[in-house]
């Protein structure tokens, strides 16, 4: 009984090292081949250098000159592209595994949650789909990518346990989401016009009133993003552009108080319409961010679009703080008490367990603990 064994090269040779030796045995040079194929010498230099495939035709041709079958310089030529891509797929598997400690840092099982990555247990598979998910050949790419720069810019904080990595990938997100969303092109006018319509907004259910506020954003060429916050992102919310005319304003969809979800709305579209359109802004609990002149702007937006500096003057004049006052205020002004609270609040006009229950807090199903 005979039995075959194949045994192959961990080496790519490719066929012109042995096309030279044929040559050589039978005392041509390079040139006299060419020649006697009615090739160019430059067109037959990458088959040497195994930079070019033999064909089919060009083995015929061999088979004619140098004696040797066509099959076999077909079959070296497949033996040698086999070893290539063979050493090119385990170099790729080496390196996907060297990226798989990577993973957890980026919020997969989150990401699953929100349908944007395959639910896996293979760490390679998971790495290709963050990959995918962010359009990079390498997650040691996602640092210097200009989307996701200023989450690394910012850096981790122990203190307030946030990871970049976790960052990037909430924006990533969020940038999905927005590019799904049709929007009109930006127009300032539009989006400024739609102030008194979003205010009157404040008083209603979230059910009620989010799908109106999207709709007025739309149309200015603002796309209005809510995502489940991703542990250890502690982000607020984010304002970025896409495509030349569309502005991007990304919430967290967290329990909080309603007129702090207000507040955070009106600072983001401060940022949109005050400061440079190609900055990525993200808001987080980092106190030293929170003090720049462009923070310091985008909240005296808020505080103003909110309540009018000369009507809230005029209640801290009057100084009659009773919920009766503050609900009629409210009232006047078109907005929800719970604003004029926690407005009142923060200037230090009212203690903070006052009046709170004029306060609304929303609860999102979405929430992630």
């Amino acid at each position: 009984m005979a039995t075959e064994s194949s045994i192959g090269s961990d080496l790519a040779i490719p066929p012109g090292e042995y096309l030279e030796e044929v040559i050589d045995e039978l005392g041509m040079n390079k040139d006299e081949l060419a020649r006697r194929m009615l090739r160019p010498a430059s067109k037959l230099s990458p088959i040497f250098k195994g930079e070019k495939t033999i064909t089919p035709d060009t083995a015929l041709q061999l088979e004619m000159v140098v004696g040797v079958p066509a099959h076999v310089w077909l079959g070296l030529e497949s033996e040698y592209r086999l070893t290539l891509a063979r050493q090119q797929s385990d170099a790729e598997q080496q390196r996907l595994k060297s990226e798989s400690g990577l993973v957890r840092a980026y919020c997969y099982p989150q990401l699953i949650k929100a349908g944007a990555v395959a639910k896996t247990t293979k760490p390679i598979e998971k790495v290709r789909e963050l990959q995918k998910f962010f359009g990079v050949a390498s997650l040691l790419a996602i640092p210097s990518v200009r989307m996701y720069e200023p989450a690394f810019r910012q850096g981790a904080s122990r203190s307030h346990r946030r990871s970049p990595e976790a960052v990037a990938a909430w924006l990533r997100l969020a940038e999905h989401c927005a590019a799904r969303i049709d929007t009109e092109a930006f127009n300032r006018a539009r989006l400024q016009g739609g102030f008194g319509a979003i205010r009157a907004m404040t008083s209603r259910e979230p059910e009620a009133f989010l799908p109106e506020l999207s709709a007025v954003l739309e149309d200015a060429g603002v796309a209005l993003v809510l995502l489940p916050h991703f542990p250890g992102t502690r982000v607020h919310g984010a304002t970025f552009r896409i495509g030349r005319d569309r502005a991007v304003l990304a919430m967290t969809i967290r329990g909080a108080w309603a007129d702090i979800f207000w507040f955070s709305l009106f600072h983001e579209l401060g940022h949109i319409l005050l400061h440079d359109k190609r900055d990525v802004i993200i808001e987080n609990d980092d106190a030293a961010s929170s003090r720049t002149a462009r923070e310091a702007e985008a909240n005296a937006f808020a505080r103003d679009a909110l309540i009018p500096p000369g009507e809230y003057a005029r209640l801290v004049t009057r100084g009659d703080f009773m919920p009766q006052a503050i609900c009629a205020f409210a009232a006047e002004n078109g907005i929800a008490p719970g604003i004029v609270v926690g407005r009142l609040q923060h200037d230090e006009h009212l203690r903070h367990e006052w009046h709170n229950d004029l306060r609304v807090r929303y609860t999102w199903a979405e929430d992630v603990a």
